[in-house]
């Protein structure tokens, strides 16, 4: 106890004393302006509770997950320190709601951006729990405000090793050979390989890593979510022989598959023909 204790007093030093991340005026997002309220309890590394009663998720990120009661639910590593240095930014602080995307959750929890304050010269949370490695980005097609600013902030993270980097259990994933991925379904992953061939079959578009794409990690796209792409800057034809970093969920389709709803989700790691 007496050194969680220790460990919560220097997340918070840090968190106050380091260059912080952008305020409001400074991010470059579309965002509209919500609800204030008295943070009084911070629930994990990514969800808050407001004074009154509601329930904030800091929409964009991740942070390591805890069992919040859930039975033989395994916590993640670095749980508890992530929560710890979200209550160290916000526990017993005002601070206001900002929305790009849909809202409330599944859970009737409000997704937000979150900013120190009352006015636009506040912290942005989700940027600064990103930039000390506490939380991953993490994207939903219906709520994409501020991603790319996220995806910057946890590569610096990532290069550091800040936080959750510094633990195996995060580490960017090979794409081949699949046998290891196929351990790790139905947990978030980053994956990353060369895309060897682009195929569309029956209405889908798929983003193939090896040979036998019965056994091999894909990335799947729907044709109506592949539309979503013509007007980004990533065309799907043109990822053939290139080096790419996908994000979400792990399912078995034979072999592990990623199913990619948005841009968002891939990062082009390495435009030149080569192995992976």
């Amino acid at each position: 106890m007496a050194k969680r204790f220790l460990f919560s007093l220097f997340l918070t030093w840090i968190l106050l004393h380091a260059v912080p991340a952008p305020a409001l005026a400074q991010v470059a997002c579309d965002l509209e302006r919500g609800v204030s309220g008295e943070v009084v309890e911070v629930i994990d590394g990514d969800t808050v509770r407001l004074a009154g009663g509601m329930q904030v998720r800091l929409v964009g990120i991740q942070a390591p997950k805890l069992p919040l009661g859930r039975p033989n639910f395994e916590p993640w590593p670095l749980g508890d320190e992530a929560k710890s240095a979200l209550s160290g930014l916000l526990l017993n602080q005002r601070i206001t709601l900002y929305h790009g995307g849909q809202t409330p959750d599944r859970h009737g929890r409000a997704l937000a951006h979150v900013f120190l304050g009352d006015d636009d010269q506040g912290l942005w949370i989700q940027g600064e729990m990103v930039r000390f490695g506490w939380a991953r980005t993490y994207s939903f097609r219906d709520n994409l405000a501020c991603v790319r600013e996220l995806l910057a902030l946890e590569e610096t993270a990532r290069q550091a090793r800040r936080g959750i980097w510094s633990d195996p259990f995060y580490q960017i994933r090979a794409a081949i050979p699949p046998a290891g991925l196929l351990d790790l379904i139905d947990t978030f992953q980053l994956v990353e390989g060369r895309v060897i061939s682009v195929q569309a079959v029956n209405r889908r578009v798929y983003l193939n890593f090896g040979q036998f794409w019965r056994e091999d990690f894909t990335g799947s796209i729907s044709a109506s979510h592949a539309r979503s792409f013509e007007e980004s800057e990533i065309n799907l034809t043109s990822l053939e022989g290139k080096t790419v970093r996908i994000r979400g969920w792990l399912e078995e389709r034979g072999g592990p598959m990623i199913t990619i709803t948005h841009p968002e989700q891939i990062e082009i790691v390495d435009a030149v023909s080569g192995g992976n």
